[in-house]
Protein backbone atom coordinates (compact mmCIF):
# COMPACT_ATOMS: atom_id res chain seq x y z
CA UNK A 1 0.00 0.00 0.00
CA UNK A 2 1.34 3.13 -0.68
CA UNK A 3 2.37 6.01 2.18
CA UNK A 4 -0.06 8.17 -0.24
CA UNK A 5 -2.79 5.88 0.89
CA UNK A 6 -1.66 4.93 4.10
CA UNK A 7 -2.28 9.02 4.78
CA UNK A 8 -5.69 9.16 3.50
CA UNK A 9 -6.93 5.80 5.47
CA UNK A 10 -5.27 7.89 9.06
CA UNK A 11 -6.77 11.67 7.69
CA UNK A 12 -10.26 9.98 6.82
CA UNK A 13 -10.57 8.72 10.52
CA UNK A 14 -9.86 5.44 9.59
CA UNK A 15 -6.79 5.01 11.54
CA UNK A 16 -4.43 2.22 11.78
CA UNK A 17 -4.55 0.18 14.36
CA UNK A 18 -2.00 0.17 17.19
CA UNK A 19 -0.65 -3.15 16.19
CA UNK A 20 0.39 -0.70 12.85
CA UNK A 21 -2.07 -2.99 10.58
CA UNK A 22 -2.58 -1.50 6.99
CA UNK A 23 -6.50 -1.63 6.08
CA UNK A 24 -6.66 -4.60 3.94
CA UNK A 25 -6.73 -4.06 0.13
CA UNK A 26 -9.56 -6.50 -1.57
CA UNK A 27 -12.12 -5.52 1.35
CA UNK A 28 -10.85 -2.14 0.49
CA UNK A 29 -11.67 -2.77 -3.18
CA UNK A 30 -14.85 -4.23 -2.76
CA UNK A 31 -16.23 -1.52 -0.30
CA UNK A 32 -15.08 0.96 -2.84
CA UNK A 33 -16.62 -0.76 -6.41
CA UNK A 34 -20.21 -1.45 -4.20
CA UNK A 35 -20.58 2.08 -3.14
CA UNK A 36 -19.41 3.67 -6.91
CA UNK A 37 -21.99 0.73 -7.99
CA UNK A 38 -24.71 1.82 -5.38
CA UNK A 39 -24.31 5.74 -6.38
CA UNK A 40 -24.40 4.70 -9.91
CA UNK A 41 -28.05 3.10 -9.59
CA UNK A 42 -29.20 5.52 -6.65
CA UNK A 43 -28.40 8.50 -9.72
CA UNK A 44 -30.25 5.95 -12.53
CA UNK A 45 -33.08 6.08 -10.22
CA UNK A 46 -32.75 9.31 -9.02
CA UNK A 47 -32.75 10.17 -13.12
CA UNK A 48 -36.06 8.28 -13.79
CA UNK A 49 -38.15 9.65 -11.02
CA UNK A 50 -37.05 13.26 -11.60
CA UNK A 51 -37.17 13.23 -15.38
CA UNK A 52 -39.91 10.19 -15.86
CA UNK A 53 -40.73 11.27 -19.33
CA UNK A 54 -37.72 10.52 -21.29
CA UNK A 55 -37.13 6.64 -20.30
CA UNK A 56 -40.76 6.15 -20.42
CA UNK A 57 -40.93 6.96 -24.00
CA UNK A 58 -37.96 4.53 -24.11
CA UNK A 59 -39.75 1.91 -22.57
CA UNK A 60 -42.73 2.13 -24.52
CA UNK A 61 -41.13 2.38 -27.86
CA UNK A 62 -39.29 -0.92 -26.80
CA UNK A 63 -42.75 -2.49 -25.58
CA UNK A 64 -44.23 -1.35 -28.53
CA UNK A 65 -41.68 -2.81 -30.51
CA UNK A 66 -42.66 0.48 -33.10
CA UNK A 67 -39.35 1.01 -34.42
CA UNK A 68 -38.36 -2.42 -34.94
CA UNK A 69 -38.32 -4.50 -38.35
CA UNK A 70 -41.94 -5.31 -37.66
CA UNK A 71 -41.45 -9.00 -38.58
CA UNK A 72 -45.68 -10.17 -38.35
CA UNK A 73 -43.88 -13.40 -36.44
CA UNK A 74 -42.28 -11.30 -34.11
CA UNK A 75 -44.82 -8.38 -33.51
CA UNK A 76 -47.47 -10.73 -31.79
CA UNK A 77 -44.61 -9.84 -28.66
CA UNK A 78 -45.45 -6.15 -28.56
CA UNK A 79 -47.15 -4.43 -25.75
CA UNK A 80 -49.04 -1.64 -27.00
CA UNK A 81 -51.16 -0.46 -23.45
CA UNK A 82 -49.86 3.00 -22.15
CA UNK A 83 -51.06 1.79 -18.96
CA UNK A 84 -48.81 -1.87 -19.42
CA UNK A 85 -45.93 -0.04 -20.20
CA UNK A 86 -46.03 2.34 -17.64
CA UNK A 87 -46.59 -0.17 -14.87
CA UNK A 88 -43.54 -1.64 -16.40
CA UNK A 89 -41.75 1.17 -16.24
CA UNK A 90 -42.44 1.86 -12.82
CA UNK A 91 -41.49 -1.16 -11.57
CA UNK A 92 -37.73 -0.75 -13.32
CA UNK A 93 -37.82 2.50 -11.25
CA UNK A 94 -38.50 0.55 -8.04
CA UNK A 95 -36.86 -2.81 -8.63
CA UNK A 96 -33.37 0.28 -9.22
CA UNK A 97 -34.52 2.06 -6.24
CA UNK A 98 -34.48 -1.05 -4.00
CA UNK A 99 -31.06 -2.29 -5.61
CA UNK A 100 -29.88 1.18 -4.45
CA UNK A 101 -30.75 0.87 -1.43
CA UNK A 102 -29.58 -2.35 -0.61
CA UNK A 103 -26.20 -1.22 -2.07
CA UNK A 104 -26.00 1.88 0.01
CA UNK A 105 -26.53 -0.07 3.14
CA UNK A 106 -24.18 -2.53 1.79
CA UNK A 107 -21.36 -0.05 1.49
CA UNK A 108 -21.75 1.64 4.59
CA UNK A 109 -21.36 -1.96 5.93
CA UNK A 110 -17.93 -2.29 4.73
CA UNK A 111 -16.66 0.90 5.51
CA UNK A 112 -18.25 0.17 9.26
CA UNK A 113 -16.51 -3.40 8.87
CA UNK A 114 -13.14 -1.19 7.87
CA UNK A 115 -13.29 0.73 10.62
CA UNK A 116 -13.95 -1.61 13.38
CA UNK A 117 -11.47 -4.17 11.64
CA UNK A 118 -14.36 -7.13 12.31
CA UNK A 119 -15.72 -9.44 9.89
CA UNK A 120 -17.08 -8.24 6.35
CA UNK A 121 -19.67 -11.28 6.01
CA UNK A 122 -22.47 -9.27 6.42
CA UNK A 123 -21.22 -6.67 3.60
CA UNK A 124 -20.60 -9.26 1.17
CA UNK A 125 -23.99 -10.62 1.82
CA UNK A 126 -25.80 -7.66 1.32
CA UNK A 127 -23.30 -6.57 -1.68
CA UNK A 128 -23.97 -9.59 -3.26
CA UNK A 129 -28.18 -9.08 -3.36
CA UNK A 130 -27.65 -5.77 -4.50
CA UNK A 131 -25.46 -6.62 -7.18
CA UNK A 132 -27.68 -9.59 -8.38
CA UNK A 133 -30.57 -6.92 -8.26
CA UNK A 134 -28.55 -4.98 -11.02
CA UNK A 135 -27.58 -8.31 -13.15
CA UNK A 136 -31.08 -9.32 -12.75
CA UNK A 137 -32.39 -5.93 -14.07
CA UNK A 138 -30.06 -5.11 -16.93
CA UNK A 139 -29.31 -9.02 -17.92
CA UNK A 140 -32.61 -10.38 -17.85
CA UNK A 141 -34.64 -7.34 -17.70
CA UNK A 142 -32.89 -4.95 -20.59
CA UNK A 143 -30.43 -7.88 -22.40
CA UNK A 144 -33.17 -10.45 -22.27
CA UNK A 145 -36.46 -9.43 -22.20
CA UNK A 146 -36.04 -5.79 -24.29
CA UNK A 147 -33.31 -6.93 -26.15
CA UNK A 148 -34.39 -10.53 -26.99
CA UNK A 149 -38.07 -11.01 -26.18
CA UNK A 150 -39.31 -7.91 -27.54
CA UNK A 151 -36.34 -7.00 -30.35
CA UNK A 152 -34.50 -4.25 -29.03
CA UNK A 153 -31.93 -4.74 -31.21
CA UNK A 154 -33.78 -4.09 -34.44
CA UNK A 155 -33.95 -0.54 -33.66
CA UNK A 156 -31.39 1.99 -34.46
CA UNK A 157 -33.48 4.75 -32.39
CA UNK A 158 -34.55 3.10 -29.04
CA UNK A 159 -31.65 0.05 -28.26
CA UNK A 160 -29.88 0.18 -24.90
CA UNK A 161 -28.19 -2.75 -25.48
CA UNK A 162 -24.73 -1.56 -25.30
CA UNK A 163 -25.62 0.58 -22.22
CA UNK A 164 -27.12 -2.46 -20.04
CA UNK A 165 -24.31 -4.60 -21.36
CA UNK A 166 -21.72 -2.13 -19.75
CA UNK A 167 -24.02 -2.11 -16.33
CA UNK A 168 -23.93 -5.95 -16.29
CA UNK A 169 -20.46 -6.28 -16.40
CA UNK A 170 -19.54 -3.82 -14.02
CA UNK A 171 -21.76 -5.52 -11.81
CA UNK A 172 -20.44 -8.88 -12.62
CA UNK A 173 -16.72 -7.44 -11.90
CA UNK A 174 -17.60 -6.25 -8.54
CA UNK A 175 -19.62 -9.28 -7.68
CA UNK A 176 -16.58 -11.14 -8.69
CA UNK A 177 -14.13 -8.82 -6.66
CA UNK A 178 -16.89 -9.18 -3.61
CA UNK A 179 -16.19 -12.72 -3.39
CA UNK A 180 -12.50 -13.09 -4.17
CA UNK A 181 -10.74 -14.75 -1.12
CA UNK A 182 -9.79 -12.42 1.61
CA UNK A 183 -12.23 -9.92 0.80
CA UNK A 184 -14.47 -11.15 3.76
CA UNK A 185 -12.37 -11.80 6.59
CA UNK A 186 -11.18 -9.86 9.09
CA UNK A 187 -8.83 -7.52 9.21
CA UNK A 188 -6.77 -8.70 12.30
Amino acid sequence: MTSRFRFWARTAGSAQPTSGKQLPALPVAAAVLTATVALYIALVAFGNITDFDTNRQFVRHVLAMDTTFKDPDLMWRAVTSSTLQDIAYVLIIVWETLAALVLIVAGAVWIRGLRHRSDFGQARRLSTIGLLMVLVLFGAGFIGVGGEWFAMWQSKSWNGLDAAARNFMVAGIVLVVVHLPGSSSRTD
